[in-house]
């Protein structure tokens, strides 16, 4: 069972954590303060306090919620918040890193929150900005004290490696999951290990995949607004394909009397990570909390291994949009 994880030196936090993008951006949600304050009551009843947010889900809405709860509930010194910048959610959208974008776009980030966020991350890399730019410029928040701890958001290995040698990288956030381990084999879990920085695993889920009644029988069932009408994964052959996966995970969660979500975020966790499934609905949060009293043996261990080393997902993770506009 893991319960805590070492974020940094000095510094653990619990695990699963909680992922705020589905309140205001992405599954076809923006949900109201009062419609989101359930979930993030339920989150902080039950110690689950590794939040994170970003600029661009809602172009600041997300924030401002957090923010709002946290001041009404008086919590910060509860909380361990991460958020990101790194897109131009009032501009024109795009992906960019210049210094002068970082530098703005923390100080919306303060106020809406009502505090320094603890870790910033650049959201996506930029490639048509230098890192000599936007690393000593992400670095500067750090040693101004508007946030702890800096990282990068689904950057490379050979990113992550020359940004870590210009300033100390605390976290990198990626998607990783039973359902897509891509990073394992492009070398980034390796280097974050090799480096010592924190791996946030967003999309610990598969972003549906690996949940109990998973309730979409074609791509078509996705509502007009969901991100994953995007993801070549849920369209077309893919979507049918990819439903069938999961049948492995089933058979070993029935086995252990414990949920699908469950036996996937405790999977996650024993490789190390720091997973942040996202809800709206207080009873999945108190759901995936549980994962962490879920004891996976050496054995069954070996066992998901060898299911998600024969998983052949079909489709790419994202296309060219979704690549920029999808919020973890």
């Amino acid at each position: 069972m893991v319960k805590s994880m070492r974020f940094a030196d000095g510094v653990e936090v619990p695990v699963p954590g909680f992922g705020a993008m589905g309140i205001s951006f992405a599954l076809g949600n923006n949900l109201s303060y009062e419609e989101a304050e359930p979930v993030l009551l339920k989150a902080l009843e039950l110690g689950c306090t590794f939040w994170d947010t970003a600029v661009s889900y809602g172009a600041g809405v997300n924030e401002k919620i957090l923010g709002d709860f946290i001041r009404k509930h008086n919590c910060r010194d509860k909380l361990f918040i991460a958020s990101k910048c790194g897109i131009a959610a009032f501009e024109d959208g795009r992906c960019t890193n210049s210094a002068s974008h970082i530098k703005t776009y923390i100080e919306g980030t303060i106020q809406r929150l009502g505090f320094t966020p603890d870790l910033y991350y650049l959201h996506r890399i930029d490639p048509n900005t230098k890192l000599e730019e936007s690393i000593p410029a992400l670095d500067s928040l750090r040693r101004d004290g508007k946030t702890k701890f800096i990282g990068l958001s689904e950057c490379s290995a050979a990113t992550l490696r020359k940004a870590h040698s210009m300033a100390r990288i605390d976290a990198v956030q990626a998607e990783y999951s039973a359902f897509e381990t891509l990073h394992e084999s492009d070398g980034l879990v390796d280097a974050c290990r090799e480096l010592d920085v924190a791996y946030v695993a967003y999309g610990p889920l598969g972003h549906g995949w690996l949940v109990d009644n998973f309730p979409y029988e074609s791509p078509e069932d996705f509502n007009e607004s969901d991100y994953r009408r995007e993801i070549p994964k849920f369209q077309g052959e893919n979507f049918y394909a990819n439903k069938k996966i999961v049948d492995g995970f089933k058979e070993l969660a029935k086995r252990k009397s414990c949920t699908l979500p469950q036996v996937a975020l405790a999977w996650v966790a024993a490789q190390g990570m720091i997973s942040i499934p996202g809800t709206t609905k207080p009873g999945r949060l108190e759901e995936n909390w549980a994962s962490r009293d879920i004891d996976l043996s050496e054995e069954e261990l070996k066992h998901i291994r060898t299911i998600v080393d024969s998983l052949k997902p079909q489709g790419d993770r994202y296309n060219a949009e979704a690549a920029i506009n999808i919020g973890n």
